[in-house]
């Protein structure tokens, strides 16, 4: 089959009554929670998680991609009206959107967002299509060593890559590869740090802590604070930019585009480096950079682009060869495992219509975005009054039902609220999870990878240097290890997130 023989049965599947609603609801649940503070994508599909267990596999992925990428666009409609950001990747965006907000350029603001957006989506689809194929064909011939080298380069990017301190970031990855300790060995059968508890048998349940890392411990640490009141609201004045505002924009459209594509296919790269380095871009080589942070069009238009590419081509080393390049893969990795599918090239080969039906869905999810976002910004801005109070009690019992239900223990409902302090922890101490999730999904992999090896070698440790791709792997780990050592890439690096914060 051809690209375009792939892309009629990806259409065919995605535009099925049930999956463009699954698609819908995904677009709109994920518009919702990148408009409400506190509640990004992570910790929603978290707690959607066990709900798609009762899905088709096609509609449980289109509908968790489709909370993913329209948390992109509902993040930068309250980062510009009343200066909060809903989700992590728009804190740019408030930058110079709040300010043309504040200068009666609100609409004009939101359009370039989700014009910008919507290119940038579109874009992503297309090279996702076009490099599917190949990267699937490469992957099928990695063996063990190849994986358990790809694997270790994912963990080290996700280090470099990751906010705050290298070594907490190294400490939670660390931590992650201990956890996926957890459980029966698969080759010896003999169970390991259960503390002769049943329950732990097949290992922490990942929907437990995910849920209640990012779900719980982000209700727990948003209890301190309070929402915008109603009267802060930017009111909307027309949505159509001029042609001036069209000759700036559209540049910073195409760049955008560019950084988050190259840089949402390593791990952890993902929207909010995207869209820090695209702004960087744009005010480096604006003639007048003076504009910046005084509500240059640009200074929107540039990140809402690379953040939204990001998010799409970050699906690319998940579904060709089974890395998740952050957190949010990650879960759609966990998701498939649920429903028993390997995440990887067979994946192209055992379920085609899956794979081409959730890459034809992001297109019809972008244009489904595209028509919600405008219109019903009003709407969405509404429920930036509804009182925290009221909000998060509902939340949590929804997070306990969800969790239960998956393998219907109440364990697991200890589960997620131990690991829910255990979040808000790690936020006060300022410790990323996101490593610590992703060594979760990737240490068992591996494990079961470096023994294979290990296996096929008779014990030579060797074979990870004399196979070529496992040996360039590994080579740029550790060339990535030394130029993480610089101090120069530490200054740089730290420099960086400050400016994000």
């Amino acid at each position: 089959m051809d690209l375009l023989d792939h892309l009629a049965l990806g259409f065919s599947t995605a535009l099925s009554l049930q999956n463009l609603g699954y698609a819908f609801v995904g677009c709109l649940l994920g518009t919702l929670i990148g408009v409400l503070p506190g509640l990004g994508p992570v910790a929603t599909m978290s707690m959607l998680l066990p709900a798609t267990f009762t899905l088709q596999p096609t509609s449980a992925l289109i509908m968790l991609a489709g909370i993913y990428y329209g948390a992109q666009y509902g993040g930068s409609t309250t980062a510009i009206l009343v200066k909060l950001p809903g989700e992590s990747s728009s804190v740019v965006t408030v930058l110079d959107g709040h300010e043309m907000a504040r200068r009666g350029r609100a609409g004009i603001a939101l359009t370039t967002a989700a014009v910008g957006s919507f290119f940038a989506g579109t874009v992503g689809t297309l090279v996702i299509a076009a490099f599917a194929v190949p990267l699937s064909s490469v992957a099928l011939k990695f063996g063990p060593p190849e994986y358990f080298s790809l694997m270790v380069l994912g963990l080290i990017g996700s280090i470099v890559l990751a906010s705050g301190s290298v070594l907490k970031a190294i400490a939670m990855v660390v931590l992650g590869l201990c956890l996926g300790l957890v459980g029966t060995d698969t080759q010896s059968g003999v169970e390991r740090f259960t503390f002769e508890t049943d329950e732990l048998v097949d290992g922490l349940n990942f929907v437990a802590i995910t849920m209640g890392v990012f779900g719980l411990a982000e209700i727990i640490a948003n209890l301190e604070k309070r929402g915008p009141a109603a009267s802060e609201v930017t009111r909307v004045s027309t949505l159509f930019p001029s042609r001036e505002d069209w000759r700036r924009m559209c540049p910073a459209i195409l760049r955008g585009t560019g950084i988050g594509s190259s840089l949402g296919i390593f791990p952890g790269g993902g929207p909010v480096i995207s869209s820090l380095t695209s702004y960087l871009v744009e005010r480096r080589i604006s003639k007048n950079p003076e504009e910046f942070g005084k509500g240059a069009i640009e200074g929107v238009a540039g990140p809402e682009s690379a953040n939204n590419a990001a998010a799409q081509i970050s699906f690319i080393p998940m579904l060709t060869l089974g890395i998740p390049s952050n957190i949010v893969m990650a879960m759609m990795a966990g998701a498939m495992m649920m429903h028993s599918i390997q995440p990887g090239p067979q994946v192209m080969t055992r379920n085609p219509d899956l794979f081409w039906g959730l890459i034809a869905s992001m297109w019809i999810g972008n244009v489904m975005l595209l028509v919600l976002n405008l219109p019903l910004v009003g709407i969405w801005v509404k429920f930036l009054t509804i009182p925290y109070r009221f909000l998060y009690p509902a939340i949590i019992v929804f997070c306990c039902i969800g969790v239960f239900s998956v393998n219907n223990m109440v364990f697991d409902i200890y589960q997620a609220a131990f690991w829910g302090v255990v979040g808000f922890a790690f936020l006060k101490l300022r410790l990323e999870p996101a490593p610590m999730l992703l060594g979760l999904i990737l240490g068992p992999m591996m494990e079961e990878n470096f023994r294979r090896a290990l296996v096929l070698s008779r014990g030579d440790f060797g074979i990870f240097v004399s196979t070529p791709l496992a040996c360039v792997f590994l080579g740029l780990a550790v060339l990535l290890l030394i130029v993480l050592a610089s101090p120069a890439l530490r200054r740089k690096r730290e420099k960086a997130f400050r400016e994000e914060d």
